[in-house]
């Protein structure tokens, strides 16, 4: 009776060792599934229209209910959400500008629904108000953001960003939501610290009840714009702060690096010259200046040689770094490369770019050179596909 009881024993045992073996397996199916119907949706999401938009004043911001991509550049930053239909895009300028504490500034401000906080004494505008005020008293905003990374010499910056971002989106509805956020790759023969802004910007998020995780602002801009390229070619955003490059294969960044050369320097280099405030000078670029026209005056003719500058400086540094680079993989056939960013919206300037490139010896060979999509968003748009195919480690 005892060898009874015992093969008895040891066929529960067993049966409970199936079992559980069966619930591991349905658990794997589970997550496999949901795998495979993240990156399902994530291929629907790339072929979807994007609907952008600036935060108005007194807009409230909302609470998302799914995966976000949020693209903190230099210039703007940019919240992305997956809807049914299309992508939706919201946009803050990333600028601040200060005015001395006052009761009846507060309340002219809280009556025009001026974004803005108090700290030390004054009143920080922030966003799209910043700007508005700067052009009233002829000078130039403030950034929190320079060249791409955290400003070490605006003791506020960190409080400014913070501010924008809740401007855009508040805590998640669901706690531990995923947010991926862009990030510079490491600067060649420049200041900052990739890692301290990443880290700044991560703490930040979780706080917010996110899990954030980042992505090279390069990659984002493939992962947004080559699909159909198998995820190979060269991504190039290009900022007010800085133009970052990623060569990537099959999906992987094989080389990320940034240049901290951007539309910001073209906009303070052509101001100094013609003796006017950038901000007034990009308020002009973005409304008026093209590189197919002729230079009508000296504000276009400075434009037009520090757009020369840019490229020759960013097709140089992809000449140089590509070049020393041992990682490259053996690649069959030419890649695409795509530009992307508020800087390389100006009529002609892809074409400038594809004709420059032939003064350069790049180590792989080019197919095509053309502007991105939707370019303002696509670093943002890049973020939310990944946020969205990223699964959570429980």
């Amino acid at each position: 009776m005892a060898t009874d009881r015992t093969t008895l024993q040891e066929r529960l045992e067993a049966l409970k060792r199936a079992e559980a073996g069966s619930d591991a397996m349905m658990e794997n199916d589970k997550k496999e599934f949901n795998l495979e119907s993240r990156m399902a949706q994530a291929e629907q999401a790339l072929k979807k229209e994007v609907r952008s938009r600036e935060r108005e004043e007194g807009e409230v911001a909302e609470a998302p209910s799914g995966p976000v991509g949020l693209d903190i550049g230099t210039s703007h930053v940019i919240v992305a959400q997956n809807e049914r239909r299309y992508i939706k895009t919201t946009k803050q300028l990333n600028a601040f500008f200060t005015i001395p504490h006052s009761k009846f500034a507060r309340n002219i401000l809280v009556k025009n629904d001026v974004f803005f906080f108090e700290q030390d004494g004054l009143y920080y505008i922030v966003g799209y108000s910043a700007e508005n005020f700067a052009n009233m008293f002829d000078t130039d905003t403030k950034r929190s953001i320079k060249q791409g990374l955290l400003c070490s010499d605006e003791k506020e910056g960190i409080t400014v960003i913070q501010a924008i971002i809740l401007s855009l989106i508040q805590k998640p509805k669901r706690l531990g939501e995923t947010l991926c956020f862009g990030v510079p790759g490491e600067p060649i023969d420049g200041l900052g610290s990739v890692t301290y802004h990443e880290s700044i910007i991560k703490m930040f998020i979780s706080r917010m009840g996110f899990t954030p995780i980042s992505i090279n602002e390069g990659m984002a801009v493939v992962l947004s714009e080559l699909a159909e390229h198998d995820y190979t070619g060269i991504g190039i955003s290009i900022g007010g702060g800085m133009c970052n490059v990623c060569l990537s294969y099959l999906s992987f960044p094989v080389i990320t690096y940034s240049i901290q050369i951007g539309g910001d320097y073209i906009d303070s280099s052509a101001g100094a010259v013609v003796g006017i405030p950038a901000t007034k000078v990009k308020f002009i670029k973005e409304r008026e200046f093209s590189l197919i026209t002729k230079p009508k005056d000296r504000l276009t003719t400075a434009l037009n040689i520090f757009y020369d500058e840019l490229i020759q400086k960013l097709q140089k540094s992809m000449e140089r770094i590509l070049s020393a680079s041992n990682q490259i993989p053996m690649i069959s056939k030419p890649i695409p490369i795509v530009l992307s960013g508020g800087t390389a919206m100006p009529e002609g300037f892809t074409e400038k770019f594809q004709k420059s490139l032939s003064q350069v010896r790049l180590p792989v060979d080019i197919s095509s050179v053309h502007l991105a999509e939707d370019p303002l968003n696509t670093t943002a748009k890049g973020a939310l596909i990944m946020a969205m195919t990223e699964e959570i480690q429980e």
